[in-house]
């Protein structure tokens, strides 16, 4: 589900990069461990909540992410794939289930979003939260202690049709980026008792 980042009052430690960079993963392994290692103490489980839906070539960035990272068979608590999506309808639900099931959840929030033409295909992660479907007017609550998100097409006019037309192998190549920067990244912040 698009979404435009929401920023709490706190210091921004975003980083971003290009899938096309080769260290592209490395980059979003390293940064989601220091994350974690920042909020070690004060979160018990982690959850990662890829944002969006299958109807969508350009919203299926988080399902796709949440598939391949489930494929990997690393980490548990995935909510979001491509057989059980979660977008605008079923968002509240999930983040009650996630507050009801987990204690004190660390949640890092996947999702997709429109930018400039110049920044399609960067990923952008940091400490935040991110306010899905904002760039399709939908109001939704904001979610997540951490984000990822990918800028998968250009912005500012028709985005639904952006979204239809957008390229399902950019969409790919920025799933398995993300998929496996997550992976590497909770593989390495040893995170096993948390996750």
């Amino acid at each position: 589900m698009l979404n435009k980042v929401f920023r709490l009052p706190q210091p921004s430690t975003e980083c971003k990069c290009n899938v096309q960079d080769p260290t592209a993963t490395y980059t979003i392994a390293m940064n989601i461990r220091n994350l974690l290692q920042e909020s070690q103490e004060n979160h018990q489980n982690v959850i990662v909540l890829c944002i969006g839906t299958d109807r969508s070539t350009g919203d299926s960035l988080g399902p796709l992410t949440g598939t391949k990272l489930r494929s990997l068979n690393l980490h548990p608590h995935i909510f979001g794939t491509l057989d059980q999506p979660v977008h605008a309808t079923n968002l509240q639900d999930v983040i009650q289930q996630i507050t009801t099931s987990f204690v004190d959840p660390y949640i890092i929030a996947v999702d997709a979003c429109l930018g400039k033409s110049e920044n399609v295909g960067y990923v952008s992660l940091g400490k935040g939260s991110v306010k899905p479907g904002a760039a399709v007017k939908k109001d939704l609550p904001p979610v997540g202690h951490a984000y990822i998100t990918g800028i998968v097409n250009v912005g500012g006019f028709m985005e639904h049709l952006v979204l239809q037309s957008t390229r399902l192998s950019l969409v790919m190549k920025m799933a398995d980026t993300i998929a496996y920067g997550i992976s590497f990244g909770l593989r390495g912040a040893g995170n096993a008792a948390r996750i």
